[in-house]
């Protein structure tokens, strides 16, 4: 009978780690999707900005300083169906 419940027990500790390794790979994917989505759309806004505003020679610094000058007026003026409440997605 001990023999048995040891069994049972190591047999409920291996499913508790198998278990243990999915959930992780699980977490690990819906992070790489996340990473990925986001990656994505960066990429296409930076084409945008490149498009729009002609800042396809522009460095990084820049490009910051141009957007900074514009940065106030284009929010006060932002159309109510551009605006959230939520952080940049």
């Amino acid at each position: 009978m001990s023999n048995q419940y040891e069994k049972i027990v190591e047999q409920q500790a291996r499913l508790k780690q198998k278990i243990e390794r999915e959930d992780f790979k699980l977490r690990q994917s819906k992070y790489y999707e996340n990473r990925q989505a986001r990656s994505r759309r960066l990429i296409q806004k930076g084409a945008l900005l490149e498009k729009y505003f002609q800042a396809n020679n522009l460095s990084v610094e820049q490009t910051e300083e141009l957007l900074k000058i514009f940065a106030d007026y284009v929010n006060a003026h932002k159309p109510d169906k551009l605006k959230n409440d939520q952080p940049n997605n």
